[in-house]
């Protein structure tokens, strides 16, 4: 048995990459930047009375997602990554308050496709 775990450790380890940090992370001409296309990103935008309390709802489920790490936070905008739980995957994770919405936006470094990950991501922040 020993034998066996020296051998599957080594190689999930392996799996454990963090991968590069998206170049077009961040605030573009007021807006997040679209998603490349829907296999490993999503996004939603909330419109709100009052996006300031909506960004503040959505920060704090943010910040109570299990694995998650609140890299940069403003008063507008905030990026947190998110570990997967097995090969410790990092998703970036994307708020913005616009002054008449919220756009989310949640984008996986690695891989062809996120088998969903990203979308019930964002749909679990605001049931």
């Amino acid at each position: 048995m020993a034998f066996l775990a020296s051998l599957v450790l080594p190689v999930l380890m392996l799996f454990h990459v963090v991968g590069p940090v998206p170049a077009d992370l961040g605030i573009h001409n007021g807006h997040l930047s679209p998603c490349p296309g829907p296999a490993h990103c999503a996004e939603k935008q909330w419109t709100a009375m009052d996006s300031n309390a909506e960004f503040l709802t959505l920060t704090h489920a943010v910040a109570l997602l299990p694995r998650t790490q609140i890299v940069e936070q403003t008063a507008q905008y905030l990026h947190a990554e998110v570990s997967s739980a097995l090969f410790g995957f990092v998703d970036d994770l994307e708020l913005l308050d616009t002054g008449t919405s919220v756009e989310a936006r949640s984008i996986s470094r690695l891989g062809d496709s996120d088998l969903g990950v990203n979308a019930n991501r964002l749909a679990s922040l605001r049931p």
